[in-house]
């Protein structure tokens, strides 16, 4: 009786795991703009990593990668909610240097502490970002003219405060310890930073229990869900990914301010693009405009709320590419704009506006870094660097393209 029994447990074995398998390729299918990004950058990594004999996953260069990514990452993430609502901001750039300067000059030449100066720097940008928005929604110039303009603006101001000297250097080791400093350690085991493993850990864990409680929530109001099996292996894979990058981090010096920043930024507009009526609205200007404002949604309102949120991002890049030189320069800012750009549609934001995550704009900004330090260890030339990272973009806009076409 049981060996008629196990033939029929082994087909059904077979054909349980022949379903995951087709659901999981139906789920990547129908998400592959959401889960292209996270291959892409699967890939990148591996890729040179082996190229470089694994110097390109050291602890070393990881932490370094992930510092140099923090500047450009936090202006992709205002970027993206730009581009959600079919808006664009040429001016984030020289915006970040010239308030980076600001703050230079009011650590060194002014004597303003380090805790007044980040908050007025901050409330600064954001006042400069309202400007654009009042543009943009009020008077109605098209963002591309208007914050052009604001990008030749913050060049000059730029410039006409640092003619003088041409290089503000900052010796504030607080100020500067936000763009170069590590989290301190309770102690060390095998040379492990020990906190950066509890902070990871507890990543995971923050991870695991919201991916929880959103598919507890999709069940309870009956919306469609991927199986069990298929989703306990998401959150294996990605818990994986969490562990391994910190693990990686703890080998040197573990979490820095920067990554620690960038974090905090990302937690923050997930929450509020995800969890609140604020973001919400904002998808939904970006889907339909006419449809939002029939809607009683106040478009203006939050165009203005974008493009300040915008102008408070710029500021704290600012704050972080000054802190990492530990000095304001003529050139600070120079193509910020366009890196933000770049990583934004990299990670999955739609150029007909209302598609795109925060956490996507994180992940473009690393695919980027990562295709930039992977071939400085190569060797390769500048000239060939800017023609990669031109065609992994062209890529991304023609992928966006398609993947509507097919959903169309």
């Amino acid at each position: 009786m049981e060996l008629n029994q196990a033939p029929k447990r082994n087909a059904s074995a077979r054909q349980e795991g022949q379903g995951l398998l087709q659901e999981a390729r139906t789920l990547i299918k129908e998400n592959i703009r959401e889960y292209g990004m996270y291959i892409a950058l699967f890939v990148i990594l591996l890729t040179f990593s082996i190229l470089t004999d694994g110097l390109f996953m050291s602890s070393r260069n990881i932490s370094n990668l992930l510092d140099a990514t923090g500047y450009i990452a936090v202006l992709a993430v205002g970027m993206t909610l730009v581009i959600v609502i079919r808006q664009i901001d040429l001016s984030v750039g020289f915006a970040a240097g010239f308030l980076g300067a600001i703050a230079a000059i009011m650590l060194t030449q002014v004597g303003v502490p380090v805790y007044i100066t980040i908050p007025v720097i901050l409330v600064l940008g954001m006042g400069l970002g309202l400007i654009n928005g009042v543009l943009v929604a009020k008077i109605g110039i098209p963002s591309f003219v208007a914050t052009l303009a604001g990008m030749l603006v913050f060049r000059g101001a730029l410039l006409q405060m640092t003619e003088k000297t041409g290089t503000i250097i900052v010796s504030d080791e607080r100020f500067n310890a936000i763009g170069n400093g590590f989290i301190p350690d309770l102690f060390e085991v095998n040379g492990l930073h020990i906190l950066s493993l509890i902070l990871g850990l507890l990543c995971i864990v923050l991870y695991v229990l919201s991916e929880m409680a959103n598919r507890r929530n999709k069940i309870k109001y009956q919306f469609e869900v991927i199986s069990g099996p298929i989703f306990a292996l998401k959150l294996i894979f990605i818990s994986a990914i969490i562990g391994y990058i910190t693990w990686i981090l703890a080998g040197y010096n573990g979490f820095s301010w920067t990554v620690v920043i960038m974090l905090l930024v990302v937690l923050i507009y997930h929450f509020l693009t995800t969890k609140t009526v604020l973001g919400r609205h904002i998808y939904a200007v970006g889907s339909n405009p006419e449809a939002a404002h029939l809607s009683g949604i106040n478009v203006k309102k939050i165009t203005y709320i974008v493009f300040g949120s915008m102008g408070m991002l710029s500021a704290l890049s600012g704050i972080l590419f000054t802190a990492r030189l530990q000095s304001a320069t003529t050139t600070a800012g120079t193509l910020f704009e366009l890196d933000a750009i770049a990583a934004a549609y990299v990670g999955g934001v739609s150029s007909a506006g209302g598609v795109g995550k925060v956490t996507g704009a994180i992940i473009g900004a690393i695919v980027m870094a990562s295709l930039t330090s992977g071939m400085n260890l190569l060797g390769v030339g500048v000239s060939y660097q800017y023609m990669i990272r031109g065609g992994v973009l062209a890529a991304a806009v023609i992928f966006d393209v398609m993947t509507r076409k097919k959903r169309a």
